[in-house]
């Protein structure tokens, strides 16, 4: 493992280490997630945690758990989640986030919101003085909604890029969605940037996750650390 994936899983042990047996877990989406799944796994098999169930953000995090014989559920079944673990592209210093890169984001926030509780696991490089001022805003819209909304985007003063594949062709959501990605710089407000993009219908959904965070976990050289 490169010296990034040690540090994803040491933080993703001690992520897990807050699951217990009988609980209900969101499931993120991410290179960090996907030393949970493993982690969790193996306690499952060992016969540690009993009775686990997660809800899967992405199909790929479904794909993946599946394949490492982790027990699955839906909101439907369990529109409650005890837990919920995921990773974070940027982090401020009272544990706003900016997320969405791996696509997922509409997702997520539906189980962030749905929780009782959600852990971040990042490493340190993810944490920054103000949103924005390291990764552009991914913003979910739909595909008939594209151009207002990339001008409404663009009169907000952000440079708006359309999300593509490896294949160059624009990369699609688990939803159907297109995704755009928005750079607005260090983000003064992420509150009221939120409104903003709240009230357009266009804009199915934003990667800034405001007031939902209860407990980052931080993996550095000088080991893991806990926000709150």
């Amino acid at each position: 493992m490169t010296d990034s994936d040690v540090l994803k899983r040491t933080a993703a042990q001690q992520a897990v280490d807050y699951i217990r047996t009988g609980m209900v877990i969101g499931l993120g989406t991410g290179s960090t997630v996907s030393f949970v799944l493993l982690l969790l796994s193996q306690r499952i098999k060992d016969g540690l945690l009993r009775n686990v169930a997660g809800v899967p953000s992405s199909g790929k995090t479904e794909e993946e758990a599946r394949r490492l014989g982790i027990p699955l559920t839906t909101l439907d079944l369990s529109p409650c989640p005890d837990l919920n673990i995921d990773g974070a592209d940027e982090v401020d210093p009272v544990l706003n986030l900016i997320k969405g890169r791996g696509g997922a984001l509409l997702r997520e926030k539906v189980l962030a919101q749905a929780s009782q509780q959600t852990i971040i696991v990042v490493e340190e490089g993810k944490l920054s003085t103000a949103l924005g001022t390291h990764m552009p805003l991914p913003v979910e819209v739909l595909t008939f909604a594209l151009r207002p909304e990339t001008d409404y985007l663009t009169s907000l003063g952000a440079i708006v890029s359309h999300r593509t594949g490896a294949d160059r062709k624009p990369f699609i959501t688990d939803e159907g969605n297109y995704i755009l990605d928005c750079n607005f710089g260090p983000i003064k407000s992420p509150e009221n940037l939120a409104s903003l993009l709240d009230r357009r219908a266009g804009i199915v959904e934003h990667g800034l996750f405001v007031g939902l965070t209860s407990r980052v976990i931080v993996a550095g050289a000088k080991g893991v650390r806990h926000l709150k």
